[in-house]
């Protein structure tokens, strides 16, 4: 039975900024990046893969570090397969181009053109097709094509674009294009969310998502694909190569410590992940964030912290008081219920609290996000 297995990921985004981290632990996640493509390089050797994949967004811009190019130089020419990579919408292919400037392996084939082309690989019984972005937006590449069928061939395409949105200025792809293109895998990068396995008529069809997160849009495991292609039949398995993480976690710390909250609810191993923990709840002052994050970031690679809870409804009860602490609550709970919405009456809450902390002779804790 003939048997094609496929190494395919997308959306490496090499040389991202990280500019939600610090300038030091950005250039450490730039230089982690990079590592992801010797794991890549790794994982095709280790799996055997005949082929592999790369559809588009490799790169984050084109204005890549020295460091990068020639990483991937080295990393690629390592791979003991054929790669083909079909830039995607930040890494569109120019003649200023990284793609164009750097001396690539010769088992590395870069579609250039806007148009879809093909290779075959007779060893492989195999065409590969593919396109590329010549632009920053692109209409929609798949528009009016299918492939010839070829006996005892894979028909294989490397494509970056974006399955099911028809007005994306991403190359929008549709369901039905994909049905009548003559594929028997459609590899596709550009959502940085992985799909797992899909089908159109007769075609398969997937997109990795990205294989390392870069910020808190992209939290949970990321990964890359292993596809085994058989005549009818195709099999994906994710695979995570990635070395950190990001986690948003979110706390109820009514009633509780938030220290001992944290401590108590959290993953044990967290100190090479970037976490964001939000704090929610009812309190009668607003969490120390400074405080907490001198107890608590030597656990994390990077860590953030929001303070979302709300005053403690039975604060206000205080208000019938006859003392200082009363007339100041007394004003505020006026103004309270005159508030014409949820960001007013937010607003008042936290003026409360922090009055509450001065009274109290406690040093003011101003709500933030980033300590």
């Amino acid at each position: 039975m003939r048997r094609l297995k496929i190494l395919h990921a997308a959306d490496l985004h090499l040389d991202s900024p990280f500019e939600g981290l610090a300038s030091g632990k950005a250039a450490i996640r730039r230089t982690e990046q990079r590592e992801l493509l010797g794991r890549l390089a790794e994982l095709a050797a280790a799996r055997q893969v005949d082929l592999v994949l790369l559809a588009g967004d490799l790169l984050d811009s084109a204005n890549t570090y020295y460091e990068t190019g020639e990483e991937l130089i080295r990393a690629l020419r390592e791979i003991p397969a054929p790669v083909f990579i079909a830039p995607g919408n930040h890494d569109y292919y120019s003649l200023r181009s990284p793609y164009a400037k750097l001396q690539l392996p010769d088992n590395v084939y870069v579609f250039t053109e806007s148009a879809i082309r093909s290779v075959i690989l007779p060893e492989l019984g195999a065409r590969v097709y593919g396109a590329a972005f010549t632009e920053p937006t692109s209409g929609g590449l798949l528009e009016g094509f299918h492939a010839p069928k070829e006996q005892d061939v894979f028909h294989i395409l490397c494509l970056h674009g974006e399955v099911g949105a028809k007005d994306s200025r991403y190359d929008p792809i549709s369901v039905e294009q994909l049905e009548g293109s003559g594929m028997d895998y459609v590899a596709l990068g550009h959502i940085h969310k992985a799909s797992g396995l899909k089908r159109a008529g007769s075609t398969w069809y997937s997109w990795p998502g990205c294989p390392e997160g870069r910020g808190f849009d992209e939290t949970g495991e990321k990964t890359v694909s292993i596809v085994t292609l058989t005549e009818g039949e195709c099999e994906l398995e994710p695979v995570s190569i990635a070395k950190r993480r990001y986690e948003v976690v979110r706390l109820d710390v009514t009633g509780e410590d938030p220290l001992l909250a944290v401590h108590t609810k959290l993953p044990d191993d967290t100190v090479g992940d970037v976490y964001r923990i939000v704090l929610t709840g009812e309190t009668d002052e607003s969490p120390d964030l400074k405080k907490l994050y001198e107890n608590l970031s030597d656990m994390f690679f990077e860590l953030q912290l929001r303070d979302e809870t709300r005053l403690r409804r039975g604060v206000w009860d205080s208000a019938g008081e006859d003392t200082l602490r009363g007339l100041f609550l007394r004003r505020l709970l006026q103004r309270y219920e005159k508030a014409r919405d949820d960001g007013e009456r937010k607003r008042i809450e936290q003026a409360a609290r922090w009055g509450l902390a001065a009274l109290n002779n406690a040093e003011e804790v101003v709500q933030h996000e980033d300590p």
